[in-house]
């Protein structure tokens, strides 16, 4: 079977939609690492949905990061706030997945899930 680029886009805002719905699952249970990793696969598949929409190739986390900030911040279509968001988000899903010892808390990542909501949106206004 094959797939159109509107077919892909789809696909990966639903991942994005899922990343976001287990990240609010994981927070009730107080799983705050996971959370953090969540969100910001829910924030990456939004940024690959839009990459697909735009056809803007990019294959590593680095390079969609780098790609994200040239083809969306820098451009001005999405605020700086939201690319610090982005940067957070990858620092933070790096350290909970890599760092011995690193653990989060609930003030820490608990605000991230509203502001995830908003950058999805802003992503999905984009497309």
């Amino acid at each position: 079977m094959s797939y159109t680029k509107e077919d892909l886009v789809q696909y990966r805002l639903e991942k994005s939609a899922n990343s976001l719905e287990e990240a609010k699952t994981l927070a009730e249970i107080k799983h705050w690492d996971t959370v953090a990793n969540r969100l910001y696969y829910s924030c990456f598949y939004a940024v690959t949905a839009y990459f697909a929409h735009q056809d803007i190739k990019a294959i590593t986390h680095t390079g969609i990061k780098s790609a994200f900030h040239q083809s969306l911040i820098k451009t001005g279509l999405l605020s700086i706030e939201l690319g610090k968001l982005y940067n957070d988000l990858f620092n933070k899903r790096q350290e909970a997945d890599y760092k011995d010892f690193a653990s989060f808390e609930a003030e820490v990542i608990e605000p991230l899930i509203d502001e995830v909501e908003v950058f999805i949106e802003k992503i999905e206004e984009l497309i």
